[in-house]
């Protein structure tokens, strides 16, 4: 089911039957066991696949040390990386963030936490919530070597410790490209916060956030408008 289409039925049903939905699935996790060390460097990009981009977007745009999140698509053609094409679920891509930050406010690492701990359930495979298909699989789209290695590291640490009921069936996906969504995608959560959609699914994993990361939290998020 498309966000639009469940939108339109969540819309009838929000009023009357809000609490029969689960609306927060987040949880404590322990930081990543390996993490890239303390440089100079002042701006990195992660590209991070946990499902809808609204909240994803939505979650980073909240976090200190996040300069830019950007919706889009990654691990398809450039040809296909439209909305209507990649909801087909037959383009190879993912929705996906583009995440900039500075490395000397918060790490891969902890950006990795919060993506386990609150952004989506990677034991999800192909779906998060009401939306289904290859194109909302938990995926990472590391843009270094480093970025792979912390993140298959974290994924053993995590299967390990049996931090999940389930098995984490997050790929990893070096080498794709990262294509921007289209502008009316961008910041949607924030510009949209009635929206059903945003209100059963989304803004419980911002709340997640200031729970679970109150030292990475951050009340005015870093919008795609103001950044450009």
């Amino acid at each position: 089911m498309s966000k639009l289409a469940y939108a339109i039925g969540a819309a009838v049903l929000f009023t009357l039957t809000m609490s029969a939905f689960p609306s927060d699935t987040a949880r404590a996790i322990p930081p990543p066991a390996v993490d890239e060390t303390a440089g100079t460097a002042t701006s990195e990009v992660a590209v991070l696949a946990g499902g809808c981009f609204w909240g994803v977007q939505g979650v980073y745009q909240h976090v200190k040390g996040v300069t830019r999140a950007v919706s889009g698509y990654a691990g398809g053609e450039k040809r296909t990386a439209q909305y209507e094409h990649v909801e087909t679920g037959t383009t190879g891509h993912a929705e996906s963030v583009q995440v900039t930050f500075d490395p000397r406010q918060v790490s891969y690492g902890r950006l990795l936490q919060i993506y386990f701990s609150v952004v989506h359930d990677p034991t999800e495979l192909n779906r998060q919530g009401p939306d289904v298909g290859p194109q909302y699989r938990s995926t990472i789209f590391p843009t270094t070597t480093q970025q792979a290695d912390i993140a298959r590291s974290y994924i053993a640490q995590l299967t390990a410790a049996r931090v999940f009921a389930g098995a984490i069936v997050t790929t990893i996906e070096p080498g794709k490209e990262f294509f921007p969504a289209e502008a009316y995608h961008q910041d949607f959560l924030t510009r949209n916060p009635a929206y059903p959609y945003i209100v059963i699914n989304d803004l419980p994993k911002v709340k997640a956030l200031e729970r679970f990361f109150p030292e990475l939290y951050r009340s005015e998020p870093v919008l795609v408008r103001t950044t450009s």
